[in-house]
């Protein structure tokens, strides 16, 4: 079988709109949550989320292109052409039929059908844009990415609400390691920060309250957490068969070797506490990896900072990793970002290479109490430098999707 390595990367953030930027503010714990500003939030209780800045989609894609795209397109193909000029891809000199593309949203284009709802109310049925479908759904990123870089193979758009990122990249990993494909374009995007999402999540108190505080607001694995702050943005890497990387002199960031995927079975929005259907997926990544958890030096957490959530991720390490659940680092990057849906797991991978690439673990920033259940090492607060070579990423989303992925630091 074929080893997967990751060639390129690319990112838009609430901590920054390049790999580079994102990484450095990561290692630094800065927090990329403040007051919404994209609407009007006077009647919400919940003022704050993890908001994109400085990106200007018709600088990037030009007016008319730009107005074409719902935001979370405008996220994933920004986010995709930095990866794929990072990896140093020449596209006429590839099987472009060997050249695939899974990205994927949890909600797709929800700005725009809002928009479109509005013309329908107050200008009639004439009056909607008939671009409104192809910009709603939400394989249109993925789409759009291969038809930008004229990607002929395999194009998926997975749904797997939060685990998004994971599954796009572990189902990327199975068919690059197949032989079925040579370079997959992977990962996530999604921009759903809109007053009827927020009003939705709010509702149903998912979200933290802590509008005096926004920075403060998300704090995986604290004992004063209340719930999980929205974020937005894109996460993609560039996947590609080990020979066909050598054979072009690629740079190798890291190294794909594990993957795995479970159902709760169990609730439409909660976790079970023992955090059982997490624990199956990481066991199997473990499996795929043909490792034991000792071997893992480093987690990545889904951590959303949410009461049962959190504790039940908790549980759930307890469980796979017996008493190396005590020794081994877990880091919770959704402290600094928010929750960016279904960007969050390509997001994550991208920081579980750098981490494993530099030797430095991110912090889990606001983590002033722990909580009792809650009694791990999650490098609170300050990034930590270690040796590193193997990481776990851990991505789960409503419905009871769990995604893991096994990043290896590639060292030949």
């Amino acid at each position: 079988m074929e080893r997967v390595v990751v060639t390129g990367m690319g990112i838009i953030s609430p901590l920054g709109n390049s790999v580079e930027q994102f990484w450095s503010n990561m290692q630094q714990g800065k927090s990329g949550i403040s007051y919404i500003d994209l609407f009007d939030t006077t009647d919400f209780k919940v003022k704050i989320a993890g908001i994109v800045r400085d990106f200007d989609p018709k600088a990037l894609f030009g007016t008319k292109e730009a107005r074409r795209m719902d935001r979370f397109c405008q996220f994933a193909l920004a986010a995709a052409q930095q990866a794929v000029e990072d990896s140093g891809l020449d596209l006429e000199q590839i099987d472009r039929e060997r050249m695939g593309v899974y990205v994927g949203s949890g909600i797709g284009g929800i700005d725009t059908l809002l928009e479109q709802q509005k013309v329908l109310l107050s200008r009639g049925p004439d009056r909607i844009s008939p671009t409104l479908v192809p910009m709603m759904i939400a394989n249109m990123a993925a789409a759009l990415i291969s038809i930008h870089f004229g990607a002929l193979g395999s194009t998926l758009a997975p749904v797997t609400a939060c685990s998004i990122g994971n599954t796009s990249i572990g189902e990327a990993y199975y068919s690059i390691q197949a032989g079925r494909s040579d370079i997959i374009i992977a990962g996530g995007a999604e921009a759903a920060v809109n007053p009827v999402a927020l009003a939705s999540f709010n509702n149903a108190t998912a979200l933290s309250r802590s509008n005096d505080n926004p920075q403060g607001a998300s704090r995986p694995f604290d004992a004063a957490r209340d719930g999980f702050v929205m974020g937005e943005g894109a996460g993609i890497l560039v996947l590609e068969s080990l020979s066909h990387a050598l054979k072009r002199g690629a740079r190798i960031y890291g190294e794909i070797i594990g993957y795995g995927a479970s159902s709760d079975a169990y609730s439409m929005v909660a976790t079970p506490a023992d955090g059982a259907g997490a624990a199956r997926a990481m066991k199997l990544a473990l499996k795929d990896a043909n490792l034991l958890p000792e071997q893992i030096d480093v987690i990545s957490a889904h951590a959303t900072s949410t009461p049962l959530g959190d504790r039940s991720e908790t549980a759930a390490v307890k469980a796979v990793f017996g008493e190396h659940a005590y020794r081994v680092p877990v880091t919770a990057n959704k402290s600094m970002t928010g929750h960016m849906f279904g960007a969050a797991g390509g997001a994550e991978a991208i920081a579980l290479v750098k981490t494993l690439a530099d030797g430095v673990i991110p912090p889990t920033i606001n983590l002033a109490q722990p909580d009792p259940d809650c009694d791990l090492d999650y490098v609170p607060n300050t990034a930590r430098r270690a040796d590193l070579t193997i990481g776990m990423s851990n991505s789960f989303g409503f419905g009871g999707h769990n995604a893991v992925i096994i990043i290896r630091k590639y060292e030949g």
